[in-house]
């Protein structure tokens, strides 16, 4: 019998798909990498019986669904890209990917479009969650019935989920507290602001930004939250009924979108060269306000590897019968300043 695809896999130390990506030159495989799983095919004398394979695929035809929320964000386009990108290259192999998008947060709503798609005969399902017991119950019934399920860019721990896809939150929000200890001037007053409550990112980023914040900078003073809801318009006005309040404020950290609206209403009052800001995501609008200056820092959570990895993960638990290797698949914090944007 030949040498198979597993087999290089497991000696080269990769996934099934990263050797498929290699022998079909798809890309997206560090050079050290390609360059050791070429070396064992040629050691190992792989000889590719691609009839077979189509046959062998033909056979397995598996869908799967995914579920975003917030898909009007430029955090969630960048998301969608990611599970379309994976949802092409997988579909290659026989899996075929089914994509729904919710422009709000509905805890609700996405459990009901989960039913759906399992009803529709969709394998597995990977979901932005938002707090809510009805979501965690399906959930955890999927997993009953070995339906796997993947988490991405926030988590619900205790539903059975496979695995979460995603940054760090809390560490995330530390993160950006510990940036905004180092440039705020002795008693500061710093603003929070936040998209929704049922948010998993937005509030452990929160709760990781206020517990490092006061343990860092105990002279200073935080206003109370303020929740803008993903919505320019809504972070906008905001900033305005805090600037027309508050005679003193240094910093604003903001843990969801709104960014656009905050730095308007900033530039509106000629305030972007007193009032620090620290914001989230690395998108095209946000890196343009960095450059101008109304921005001092940004954390990225690289979005497009959150829509691929899940699909990826997915794909090699109903195929290959692999576990994640990590419950917890954590993207790197990156930091971005005008100076390296």
């Amino acid at each position: 019998m030949g040498v198979t695809i597993q087999q290089i896999a497991e000696a080269a130390g990769v996934s099934r798909g990263t050797v498929d990506r290699v022998l079909n030159n798809r890309g997206r495989v560090k050079p050290e990498v390609e360059e050791r799983v070429r070396r064992l095919i040629k050691e190992m004398n792989y000889k590719p019986n691609r009839v077979g394979r189509a046959l062998a695929m033909s056979h397995k035809s598996i869908k799967i669904g995914v579920i975003l929320q917030l898909a009007d964000t430029e955090f969630m386009r960048n998301v969608y890209a990611g599970c379309k990108a994976a949802a092409a290259e997988y579909g290659r192999m026989g899996m075929s990917v089914d994509i729904r998008t919710l422009s709000e947060m509905d805890a609700d709503r996405t459990a009901r479009i989960a039913e759906e798609l399992v009803e529709e005969d969709c394998k597995g399902i990977a979901l932005v969650p938002a707090d809510g017991s009805r979501l965690q119950e399906v959930i955890r019934r999927f997993s009953d019935k070995g339906i796997p399920v993947v988490t991405l860019n926030g988590d619900l721990k205790d539903s059975g989920r496979m695995c979460y896809v995603g940054q760090d939150s809390e560490q995330s929000g530390r993160t950006a507290a510990g940036l905004m200890a180092e440039i705020m001037p002795e008693g500061a007053c710093v603003q929070v602001i936040s998209g929704y409550t049922g948010n998993y990112a937005n509030r452990h980023r929160i709760r990781g930004f206020n517990t490092e914040f006061r343990k860092l900078r105990p002279d200073c003073r935080m206003l109370d939250i303020r929740y803008a809801f993903d919505d320019d318009e809504i972070s906008e006005k905001i900033m305005m009924d805090v600037l027309s309040k508050c005679n003193q404020l240094d910093g604003i950290y903001i843990a969801s979108a709104g960014i656009e609206g905050v730095c308007k209403a900033l530039r509106s009052c000629g305030e972007t060269s007193t009032i620090k800001v620290i914001g989230h995501d690395i998108g095209k609008e946000h890196l343009n306000l960095l450059k101008r200056g109304d921005i001092n820092f940004l954390i990225g959570q690289n979005p497009y590897e959150q829509g691929y990895r899940p699909v990826k993960l997915l794909f090699e638990k109903l195929y290959d019968e692999k576990n994640p290797e990590k419950e917890f698949q954590y993207m790197d914090i990156e930091i971005r300043t005008k100076y390296n944007t």
